[in-house]
């Protein structure tokens, strides 16, 4: 997933800068403030669960399904992406959104009443279904609510709402799960997102109408369907490096790449200028991130003897400094540079995670893992939030829907295959499993270093993409998401 510009940046006096016109000025205070609380209440769910997720896990003897407990939420998230752009273009994203809060509160009922690991999943799934409803949703709500000349700095509140729970969220859900029980983390918060609900219904229902509404697309409902499945068994196989793997990862691919080819812009696996390089560049960002970071505690733990909790806390900074960048991109004056804002946010972030792979020689100071992920951060600030922009910004009325959800697609793809190259990179490269790192003598260095490497290398080829941003020609503003019947679109 900053620090938010709470106040219009300042400028010479125009009708257009009065103080009641600022995302939390009176016209949009309520609806604001209701998107931030959501967005800080799932924030939160998604840094404690990782402290719970074990102890649930060993509670409800079901370690053999710990790995399904958190694809769950992201294979049925990558399906709801797709039918909440197709319900908010064609009802308004007023439905989708609640229902997917619904739903996601229903889900952290489902698993923090659980009474076995299978019912654990199938809460967990539930989750991840409202979760896509909701994030696909939010950003309809921006496009239509908000001017485009305060749409940045919207995107870095969403970025802010994260900062407080990614501190406080895994003491807090540690002391609750020590104190009172691994379920409460759970089944405190659909309670405490009723508040927000009730701030934001009214500012929701004075939403201007979208276009008049259609029929909704059922073949990319199916393609969604059916990339959320592809990538389920490409996780499940990548748990698993031996022969039979092959099965479930080969019909895996036979699912996602056809799939995903028609799914996301014409043209994004060729980097076309405009909306597919935007779409590209955050599944790239994303992934090359999430994988490095993924394994920066498990190499601090083995290769450097720091504490468990030493180490989490030594990306925190990263999460500060990407609410820093976030806000730099909502700035006025950044508006004309926001693509070279982006390249070089891809390049920071290759860089740091090249500084990462230098805290694997012990001669080199531990304090420089945390250095190095305070540049990621501000990089990934740059380039997280000024793509949500651009996104907007490229797409035609009535489209914001379908057009979200392919970047929250490529988002979740991004994430999903490259943490599992990674992982296949560590594995192959002798690093075994994480379990048996922690438990056993440490990695080799070269698994950590090759993890890194590779990462790098993809955030690279991102800062290239981030060069095709641009519209050019004929395909400038308003580039459609959906390519025509039977052109996949590489």
């Amino acid at each position: 997933m900053t620090a938010a510009d709470s106040v219009a940046p300042r400028a010479a006096a125009t009708p257009h800068d009065d103080p009641a016109d600022g995302i939390l000025g009176r016209r949009h205070r309520a609806l604001t403030l209701g998107i931030i609380s959501v967005v800080s209440l799932i924030a939160f769910e998604a840094s404690a669960v990782n402290t719970a997720m074990p102890v649930a896990a060993r509670a409800l003897d079901g370690i053999g399904l710990y790995a399904l407990a958190f694809s769950a939420f992201f294979t049925a998230s990558l399906f709801a992406m797709t039918l909440s752009g197709e319900w908010c273009d064609r009802s308004g994203p007023l439905a989708p959104l609640f229902t997917g809060i619904a739903a996601f509160g229903t889900g952290l009922v489902i698993a923090g009443s659980a009474q076995s690991m299978g019912m654990f999943v199938a809460g967990r799934g539930v989750q991840g279904t409202g979760g896509g409803l909701v994030i696909v949703a939010l950003y309809v709500v921006v496009g239509r609510a908000y001017p485009e000349r305060l749409r940045a700095s919207v995107m870095a509140s969403f970025s802010a709402a994260w900062v407080v729970p990614v501190i406080v969220g895994p003491l807090v859900a540690g002391g609750v799960t020590e104190g009172i029980g691994w379920r409460w983390v759970f089944l405190a918060i659909p309670v405490l997102v009723l508040l927000p609900l009730a701030v934001m219904l009214p500012a929701l229902r004075a939403l201007p109408p979208g276009p008049p509404a259609g029929t909704p697309d059922r073949r990319r409902i199916l393609l969604a369907l059916a990339v959320a499945v592809g990538a389920g068994l490409l996780q499940y196989a990548g748990q698993d490096l031996t022969p039979w793997a092959l099965l479930p990862a080969a019909a895996g691919l036979a699912l996602l790449v056809p799939c995903v080819l028609r799914l996301l812009p014409r043209g994004t696996f060729r980097a076309r200028r405009g909306l597919p390089s935007v779409v590209l560049l955050r599944g790239i960002a994303q992934g090359s991130f999430v994988a490095a970071e993924s394994f920066i505690p498990l190499m601090l733990v083995t290769e450097r003897g720091m504490s468990a909790t030493l180490a989490g806390f030594s990306l925190t900074g990263g999460g500060l400094t990407w609410a820093l960048g976030s806000y730099t991109q909502s700035r006025r004056r950044a508006e004309p540079y926001r693509e070279r804002l982006m390249c070089l946010g891809m390049g920071l972030v290759a860089l740091a995670i090249a500084l990462m792979a230098t805290v694997l020689v012990h001669g080199v100071p531990v304090w420089v893992a945390g250095a190095s992920w305070v540049l990621g951060g501000y990089g990934m600030g740059l380039t997280i939030s000024s793509g949500a922009v651009l996104l907007l910004k490229l797409s035609r009325p009535g489209e914001e829907g379908t057009n979200a959800a392919s970047l929250q697609t490529s988002d979740a793809l991004g994430s999903i295959l490259l943490v599992g190259l990674a992982g296949v990179l560590f594995v192959s490269s002798g690093g075994g499993s994480a379990a048996a790192a922690e438990t056993a003598s440490a990695a080799p260095p070269h698994a950590f270093a090759a993890v890194f490497a590779a990462a790098a290398v993809f955030a690279l080829v991102g800062a290239y993409v981030a060069t095709r941003l641009a519209p050019g020609g004929a395909a400038g503003r308003g580039v459609t998401s959906v390519p025509p019947s039977g052109d996949p679109g590489a």
